[in-house]
């Protein structure tokens, strides 16, 4: 029996490992005909515990950091179409990274293949805040596919 997604969900955060998983993840959507639906999601309270600010991060940097994202996310949306992706989108969602990717939009959206890069994070951040891909892959309801290598299956 040959397994096809029809949906699939690829987390993209800027890191490198973020890039492969989303090569891998136009890929996929071309061969199996799928939707693609890029996810950034911003963590407001990430910046705060790295800024060392007891302060909530202000209204004016999140905005800053938006725009950014959304400039790269339009960015990606654009490579994936001219690389064959019909149905393609993105979304930048705020608040936890690991409840937003693994539950709620996995749940929300019907997606039946989560694609993540090994880690985004530093050994510090992922210390303090743990790696979103572990959780991913304990708590999605659907497959998980961590992305490690290139498109050529090169590190």
């Amino acid at each position: 029996m040959k397994q096809e997604y029809k949906h699939i969900l690829v987390a993209i955060d800027g890191s490198t490992e973020s890039e492969l998983a989303f090569q891998k993840a136009v890929q996929v959507a071309i061969r199996n005909e799928a939707t693609l639906l890029l996810v950034q999601v911003i963590d407001p309270i990430a910046f705060q515990s790295f800024s060392g600010s007891e302060e909530l991060i202000n209204e004016q940097v999140i905005v800053q950091i938006s725009e950014q994202v959304k400039g790269n996310m339009e960015d990606y949306l654009k490579t994936a179409k001219e690389l064959g992706v019909k149905n393609v989108s993105y979304t930048i969602e705020y608040g936890s990274p690991k409840r937003i990717i693994a539950k709620d939009l996995a749940e929300e959206k019907k997606i039946d293949l989560i694609m993540i890069g090994a880690t985004g994070l530093n050994a510090l951040e992922r210390f303090f805040m743990g790696s979103v891909s572990s959780y991913v892959i304990r708590e999605a309801s659907c497959d998980v596919l961590v992305v490690r290598k290139n498109s050529e299956n090169k590190v």
